[in-house]
């Protein structure tokens, strides 16, 4: 059977249109709320986390789970007023604070003062990290720089490999993709504190090579099917290319998105953020090279062919008005 992707345009589009619009009111909200279109981490920001997890094997020290009330009324004793405060690990026996950057004497009289209120911390739990305010600008500013560098690269190899309405339809893909991965975890840091760091640019550098990829194969059978069959609808030409490719399509992100989901639940808190990224942007990318990147390339092809024909015709007329004359 076979399945006509550029038919049914406009569900994909009006699905895809609603993610972004849902994608973009996040990040305003996140915006309004945090300062910033996502949560930032430490890296970016720069300052102070701590973590902390009670000692359990001390009796009576983990009868109950921590009270963020509890952790909130010593940090602000502490003169720590904007201080972030989640609870965390299992059964909400840890904490982590992040705060303006502290020297030692301040993070230990925290620590101390954090003990004697909600209980005796376990030291080979304990995780203080310092990130100084011009280093996390460093590595926010150089990973602007870094999708901006890969963007502007994608336009100028899709542009030499194939024209430039491919290119920029590649690139409205790449976009939708990033942009409704931006939203996932603008939504994320509002409802569950997820914040962004350096690894989640890695994850957005990773999506734009794996969404443009998937594309340009699409794009390979759409030139081909044109060399050899030239006179037909540009419509029929991108459903085949795309039904040719589309078992490859699936089964690649398929196979790729076990690896993710293997990381995601085995590889540990460091890397669970980076793995969800990359599920939500590979899936958002194989989305977009089938439904999205080869039905606007139809959709402009066809409107480009109907604007040449009407300007053909006005042409013809003023020639003959010209003769006639």
């Amino acid at each position: 059977m076979k399945f006509s992707v550029v038919k049914q345009r406009r569900l994909w589009w009006a699905i895809s249109a609603t993610l972004m619009i849902i994608s973009i009111v996040a990040m305003l909200i996140s915006w309004q709320q945090l300062g910033a279109p996502l949560r930032p981490s430490l890296d970016f920001v720069g300052g102070t986390r701590l973590q902390f997890e009670r000692d359990c094997t001390q009796p009576n020290n983990c009868t109950q789970p921590i009270n963020i009330s509890d952790v909130r009324e010593v940090v602000d004793a502490e003169k720590l007023n904007n201080s972030s405060i989640q609870v965390v690990g299992k059964n909400q026996q840890g904490i982590s604070i992040r705060t303006k950057t502290l020297d030692v004497e301040q993070r230990t009289q925290l620590q101390t003062a954090l003990s004697e209120k909600i209980g005796a911390f376990n030291p080979k739990a304990t995780q203080i990290d310092t990130v100084g305010p011009t280093l996390g600008r460093q590595l926010f500013t150089q990973g602007l720089l870094a999708l901006v560098v890969s963007f502007a690269g994608i336009v100028i190899y899709l542009s030499v490999r194939f024209q430039v309405d491919y290119a920029v339809i590649a690139i409205i893909a790449l976009f939708h993709d990033v942009l409704i991965t931006l939203g996932a975890f603008s939504i994320l840091g509002l409802v569950a504190g997820i914040e962004v760091d350096s690894l989640f640019v890695v994850a957005i550098l990773t999506i734009t090579g794996f969404s443009v990829t998937d594309t340009v194969v699409i794009y390979d059978r759409i030139r081909e099917i044109l060399n050899l069959h030239p006179n037909d609808h540009i419509d029929k030409v991108v459903d085949d290319a795309i039904n040719q490719t589309l078992t490859r399509s699936i089964n690649t992100t398929f196979t790729v998105l076990l690896t993710l989901f293997s990381l995601f639940l085995f590889g540990g808190e460091t890397l669970r953020n980076f793995a969800l990224a990359l599920i939500i942007g590979f899936t958002m990318g194989a989305y977009s090279s089938i439904f999205i990147a080869g039905s606007l390339l139809a959709w402009w092809r066809e409107r480009r062919s109907q604007y040449q024909v009407v300007e053909n015709a006005e042409a013809i007329d003023t020639s003959a008005s010209s003769q006639d004359s």
